[in-house]
């Protein structure tokens, strides 16, 4: 899979967040300050072409969709961080958060709660 400049990536947290939807809303639907809809169009036009985002013209528009899901994309996008910059090892991953002090004890005992949860419903 390709990565996502972060140009792209905010474009494309508007398409998640909107749906199937026009150039006008996509910008909308962006933080301010807001880009001009011309870097919008240009930037959907890349994502059509790295095939993350489908475009359908109706009479003079486009309406623009999701190809990839958020989820999906989180989930590629954390495996290529957690293989690039922890060995591939998730525990590392924790690891980190627990010495840098960006998790707590209740948090972590949430997540092996989660985690027997998923393990106790594969039986």
């Amino acid at each position: 899979m390709k990565q996502l400049t972060k140009a792209e990536e905010q474009v494309m947290q508007s398409v998640w967040k909107q749906g199937n939807s026009f150039l006008r809303e996509i910008v909308e639907a962006m933080p301010n300050p807001k880009p001009h809809q011309n870097t919008v169009a240009t930037i959907l036009k890349i994502l059509v072409e790295k095939e993350f985002v489908s475009v359908t013209v109706l009479g003079r528009q486009h309406q623009y969709s999701a190809l990839i899901s958020k989820e999906e994309y989180s989930k590629r996008t954390m495996k290529q961080m957690v293989k690039g910059y922890f060995e591939g090892s998730f525990s590392n991953v924790v690891s980190f958060l627990v010495k840098e002090n960006n998790i707590t004890v209740e948090e972590l005992e949430a997540l092996l709660q989660q985690i027997k949860k998923q393990q106790n419903a594969k039986k």
